[in-house]
């Protein structure tokens, strides 16, 4: 993904924690801050208490995927954090795809059809 597309430095990782908005479902927390840049961009935390390095980068890179594959249905000018909770390491890449599709419908974030027709 390219780097416009994403949160990069701790500072952008902070506004969004303090200014903006949290969303939460059994497997995932979400926090949501509108920006005026003209696109979304996301960004993924994930604690140590999650697992060893080798588990922590196999939940982002799934989570990545999922979120690449569902890029042209999320609504623009948003920034997004991405936190998965400790159970997200049990869950298979279909409960995790769900589940992150439900968070994103929790903060209103896909489109409507009519949204992108026109």
């Amino acid at each position: 993904m390219n780097k416009i597309y994403r949160l990069r430095s701790n500072m952008e990782f902070k506004k969004v924690y303090s200014g903006g908005k949290s969303y939460w479902n059994r497997n995932l927390v979400l926090y949501v801050k509108k920006n005026n840049i003209g696109n979304t961009r996301v960004g993924y935390s994930i604690t140590k208490k999650i697992g060893n390095s080798v588990v922590r980068n196999k939940i982002r890179r799934r989570m990545k995927e999922i979120y690449r594959l569902n890029f042209e249905n999320i609504k623009n000018n948003y920034d997004l954090i991405f936190i998965p909770k400790k159970n997200t390491v049990d869950i298979s890449y279909k409960e995790l795809e769900s589940a992150m599709l439900h968070i994103l419908k929790l903060g209103n974030l896909l489109m409507d059809k009519r949204d992108s027709d026109g």
